[in-house]
């Protein structure tokens, strides 16, 4: 199991979870997060850092497509490890739903 990143990430961008995470596994992209599977330990402590509930186990349903978003991403984005200030308007995104159709970015973040 690793947790992963979904769609609530998107345009929020808040980042308390990094500041936790004890294997430094998240990896910052424009407008999301995402997390390296392969460096996640499964520790879960980033969880209920996430004010919009965007970390997710993978081991629920419905969740391989997102797995393969923060597998393919880490791999691209620069690795954060250092709370940010969240986008000045990420509270009117926080409910929205269809994220990822209407504002996915591919491009990578600043990183620590």
């Amino acid at each position: 199991m690793t947790y992963i990143v979904n769609e609530n990430c998107i345009k929020c961008k808040y980042t308390d979870c990094v500041e936790v995470c004890p294997v430094d596994c998240f990896y910052e992209g424009e407008n999301m997060l995402v997390i390296h599977p392969d460096e996640c330990i499964d520790c879960g402590v980033c969880e209920p850092e996430c004010p919009v509930d965007a970390i997710k186990p993978d081991t629920e349903p419905g969740l391989e497509t997102w797995l393969e978003v923060n597998r393919e991403y880490s791999e691209k984005w620069p690795n954060i490890t250092l709370k940010k200030d969240a986008p000045k308007d990420a509270d009117d995104f926080v409910d929205e739903t269809d994220k990822y159709k209407k504002y996915f970015s591919t491009e990578s973040g600043e990183g620590d």
